[in-house]
């Protein structure tokens, strides 16, 4: 009787066993993550996105799974890594920048797709607009184009006499080619020559910067592009080695050894997509809930190395003019945005917020 009721209580917990893991998979939510990088170039990025779902109850392994798929540079390669996701018959895509979001958005449109830090999604047409997006479409951006300018700006003060920059841009990437469409006109009003670069693979990246020193430009500027992150070393080392002051929007690239570097932190961006994610998996539209611009500008610099290289033109004595927010040290003045503001001090260095989205300025120039 005992060995009976002992069969019974065995087959019975095997099957109780087997449905709670059936249940247990029924249960686990599965997205996709497309990127137009490499995993190696993306990894501080998905590790704040996957912060932000674990803050949220989102747990990769345990009620969610996620399709990873990465072009590392190629974007002839995003349609069919899109498709792919889409074959794998994921809930909603989250992509990166521009590029990989409009392959997420043309390959399906009855999945969800949350782009993280596209540049200007109104002009690329990913989106309607900011307040009512439309479509499937949903996330963040990064307002690239509007930052263009204001680096240029920032080169100018810290070598005052540039006259000529050369600009590095993809002519395949709608983005880089509106970067470098602004960039052009703020460097026309600043007195600035430019010498445009095209790189659209890391195949022209060697004669692309042979030919900016043939030029004799004085300093070099990256447009934002796929192919520029995956070689943010070779084209830092280019600059320090020929004396070139540099920017581009990533702090990666000042950590990689450019000089200067000036846009949004694409890890915090990662990291509040996070939330695009929870509610559409919880039965929000994508095309409900308006997208956000990031309000938060870093900057971060690399003026001299351990060999104790330069630029020519000793950026840290213009920086050390500098009023407002400093590269290298807490910025001590009383800032404000605009006149309807009242002054407040920024919390940290490198730090910029703006709930109306425009530069700090010192407040004694207002």
């Amino acid at each position: 009787m005992k060995r009976r009721q002992f069969i019974v209580a065995l087959i019975g917990s095997t099957f109780w066993a087997r449905g709670a893991r059936a249940q247990q998979a029924a249960n686990v939510r599965r997205i996709g993550l497309l990127s137009p990088f490499s995993p190696a170039n993306t990894l501080r990025w998905d590790t704040a996105l996957l912060r932000g779902l674990r803050d949220l109850g989102w747990i990769e392994g345990r009620n969610l799974a996620i399709e990873r798929r990465y072009a590392e540079g190629k974007l002839e390669r995003l349609p069919d890594l899109a498709g792919d996701l889409v074959r794998q018959k994921v809930e909603l895509i989250v992509s990166t920048v521009t590029a990989d979001t409009q392959a997420a958005k043309n390959a399906a449109t009855d999945i969800p797709v949350v782009m993280v830090a596209a540049g200007d999604p109104v002009a690329t047409g990913l989106v309607t607009s900011l307040a009512r997006p439309g479509g499937h479409v949903t996330g963040l951006s990064q307002m690239t184009p509007d930052l263009s300018g204001k680096r240029l700006e920032l080169l100018k003060e810290i070598v005052p006499n540039v006259s000529a920059v050369a600009l590095l841009f993809n002519p395949e990437d709608p983005l880089s080619v509106l970067d470098r469409q602004e960039a052009e006109r703020s460097a026309q009003a600043l007195g600035i020559k430019t010498h445009s670069r095209s790189v659209r693979n890391a195949a022209d990246l060697d004669s692309a910067l042979h030919e900016v020193l043939a030029s004799r430009a004085e300093a070099l500027v990256l447009m934002p592009a796929p192919v520029m992150i995956e070689n943010l070393k070779p084209i830092a080392d280019f600059a320090r080695q020929n004396h070139l002051p540099s920017t581009f929007h990533l702090r990666e690239f000042a950590d990689a050894g450019g000089l200067v570097s000036y846009g949004v932190d694409r890890a915090d961006l990662f990291r509040r997509a996070a939330s695009y994610v929870d509610k559409i998996l919880k039965g929000a539209k994508p095309g409900r809930f308006a997208d956000r611009a990031a309000d938060e500008i870093r900057t971060g610099d690399q003026f001299e190395d351990g060999e104790g290289a330069r630029p020519r033109h000793s950026p840290a004595r213009a920086l050390h003019r500098r009023r407002g927010y400093r590269m290298g040290q807490p910025p001590r003045d009383m800032l404000r945005c605009c006149r309807e503001h009242e002054p407040k001090r920024i919390a940290a260095a490198s730090r910029v917020r703006c709930t109306h989205r425009r530069r700090f300025v010192p407040a004694d120039e207002q």
